[in-house]
């Protein structure tokens, strides 16, 4: 049997210098340092934060259901909205597609688009533009004697107006004088346009049709009675006129009231020289006579058609719809 020394540190107890024994070796304290976490502390402790950012819930997931700090990458499916790769095992063909792209539309069909009439925003300048241009295209390409007779039939002189007042105002309506390469078509869409946008499409019809009207008997009627003075011969009981010119003046002069000083004067510019050369041609006395009347008709308008934009302003407001308000500005 073995007999097991102790060591002991220090001098022999005899009194000789007894040799000294080292110390057991003890393991040095390893630094302290984070503590390893098993996968289950590792989920539970993960920043939310950065799980958020890589689960991204799909539309039909409601906020709050969800805990991100709880759930791995993987485990839900993306939604058919989410811009998300494929998940494991999964083949690309079924995952889900991504949304179309919605097409911008082009800078200058936004600019232009505001101009012109449309069926829902101007439904009167658009419907009416409509039957212009099938009138138009009809006098173009029709039997010459059968537009002549239409024409003759909607004319609003004398012997007509005697005879059947109102179909003769409304047909004459109808017709553009010179087609669509008159300048009056083009003027009808932009001036129309946007008269009602701002006005609405009742008291825009109702602009025009005072125009047309009251220029109408304002050059007929001296007509007639020049006629049965004696100063004109009977034949000028029967002429042709017709055409909307009239109606599209009144419009021009009621447009011009809801516009900011400097455009109202250039419009107003434009338009009175325009008017004012007619007037030294004299090639048409009756209807170079009959537009600055209906221009100052449109001017007499003013005050109702500013009642009506800022009613049509205070209802773009309540809708709160940018889209429908109608632009522009009155000034005094």
């Amino acid at each position: 049997m073995k007999r097991l020394e102790t060591t002991r540190t220090g001098t022999d107890p005899g009194g000789g210098s007894g040799a000294t024994s080292r110390p057991a070796a003890v393991p040095a304290p390893r630094p302290a340092g984070p503590a390893e976490a098993s996968p289950l502390e590792e989920a539970a402790f993960t920043d939310p934060l950065q799980e958020a950012d890589r689960l991204k819930p799909g539309p039909l997931q409601e906020p709050g259901l969800l805990k991100p700090g709880l759930l791995k990458p993987g485990l839900l499916k993306a939604g058919p909205l989410q811009e998300t790769g494929p998940l494991e095992g999964e083949r690309p063909e079924d995952a889900a597609p991504a949304a179309p792209r919605r097409c911008r539309t082009p800078l200058a069909v936004r600019h232009v688009r505001p101009l012109l009439p449309g069926p829902v925003r101007t439904p009167f300048t658009f419907w009416y533009a409509l039957v212009l241009l099938g009138t138009s295209l009809y006098a173009a390409y029709a039997q010459r004697e059968t537009v002549s007779a239409l024409l003759r039939g909607s004319s609003t002189d004398v012997a007509h107006l005697a005879q059947h007042p109102v179909l003769v105002l409304v047909a004459s309506a109808l017709w553009v004088a010179g087609g669509l390469a008159s300048p009056y078509a083009l003027g009808f869409a932009l001036v129309m346009t946007a008269l009602e946008r701002r006005i609405g499409g009742r008291r825009t019809a109702g602009v025009f049709l005072l125009g047309h009207v009251t220029a109408t008997l304002a050059t007929e009627v001296p007509v007639a009675l020049s006629v049965a003075g004696g100063r004109l011969p009977a034949t000028s009981l029967h002429r042709l006129d017709y055409g909307i010119s009239f109606g599209l003046m009144a419009s021009v002069g009621a447009l011009a009231g809801l516009l900011a000083p400097l455009p109202r004067g250039i419009l107003l510019g434009v338009v009175g020289t325009t008017l004012l050369q007619e007037l030294l041609e004299f090639d048409d006395p009756l209807t170079a006579w009959g537009h600055p009347v209906a221009l100052l008709v449109g001017v007499a308008c003013w005050p109702a058609a500013r009642r009506a934009y800022r009613h049509t302003v205070r209802s773009a407001t309540k809708r709160g719809g940018a889209e429908g308000h109608p632009g522009g500005g009155v000034s005094r």
